[in-house]
């Protein structure tokens, strides 16, 4: 496991890990609200690996990267987060997967830098859209009802909140030692950065349509956090989209049942 250093949008600094084959496909995982590269350990640990070359990023705000009080609400800061991890890292038209709010981040990308330099996209348990009704509409009650919590700057109501969170991401119950773990790197991102990243506003109904890089949707048949119904909204916009749902899976889907995640990844990778 190598660390990086990139500097990207507005010169904060980002860490990313990397992992796997050097001379593969490369694969950039984007992990969601309040996470960090840890996220995707069963991916990185995996048999992806001895095929592809995978880095997984923190997020600005998140894990290792620098957590600055303001940067977040401009699209181009965080196009500028991915497209500066793609060449300082000489990624080869990587395939971006982000799960929940990573797919926000990769349409930042797209639409500030287009599709030239990538080869595909997953979407996992994702949103497309922030800060309307519509989007409001593909979360469920739960996790709405945990939202004051995230962004509370007391201890105990943050962590409750985070905890739950946590939780919600599973189909099943996960080892005591991943879930302290997942609520540690949770906590430890500060609830200015949470607020923010539900502060955006964003509809990307706009640029789906005009994607013409394939799209991998996959999804847990229990999902939590976000309701199956969307991808039906983002089928109605894309044009080169294949939906593969994980069933008895949550919202982590690709650590519920990572085996079936991973094959699935490896099949949609080797018909691009």
């Amino acid at each position: 496991m190598q660390s990086h250093i990139i500097t990207g949008g507005g010169g904060i600094q980002l860490h990313a890990a990397e992992t796997g084959n050097p001379n593969g496909q490369s694969i950039l995982f984007i992990h969601g609200f309040s996470q960090c590269w840890l996220a995707w350990t069963r991916q990185m640990t995996s048999d992806l690996a001895a095929t592809s070359r995978i880095v997984a990023l923190d997020l600005r705000g998140h894990g290792l990267s620098d957590k600055p009080v303001d940067g977040y609400a401009d699209s181009r800061l965080w196009a500028e987060d991915i497209h500066a991890t793609i060449q300082s890292l000489e990624l080869d038209h990587p395939i971006l997967c982000g799960w929940s709010y990573g797919p926000l981040v990769i349409l930042d990308y797209i639409r500030h830098y287009g599709e030239r330099d990538i080869r595909g996209i997953n979407f996992v348990g994702g949103v497309t859209k922030l800060g309307s009704n519509a989007a409001l509409a593909a979360l469920t009650a739960e996790f709405l009802s945990h939202i004051p919590g995230f962004f509370s700057t007391d201890a105990q109501q943050s962590i409750q909140a985070l905890d739950s969170l946590v939780r919600m991401f599973f189909a099943h119950e996960p080892a005591a030692a991943d879930r302290y773990l997942m609520l540690g790197y949770s906590a430890w991102v500060p609830p200015h950065v949470r607020q923010a990243l539900f502060s955006r506003s964003l509809d990307n109904d706009d640029l789906l349509p005009k994607l013409r890089t394939r799209v991998l949707i996959t999804h847990g048949t229990e999902d939590a956090i976000v309701k199956p119904a969307v991808i039906d909204q983002q089928m109605a916009c894309l044009t080169h989209a294949t939906v593969q749902m994980i069933a008895n899976a949550g919202h982590a889907c690709f650590w519920d049942d990572a085996a079936t995640y991973n094959r699935y990844l490896q099949e949609f990778i080797d018909t691009l």
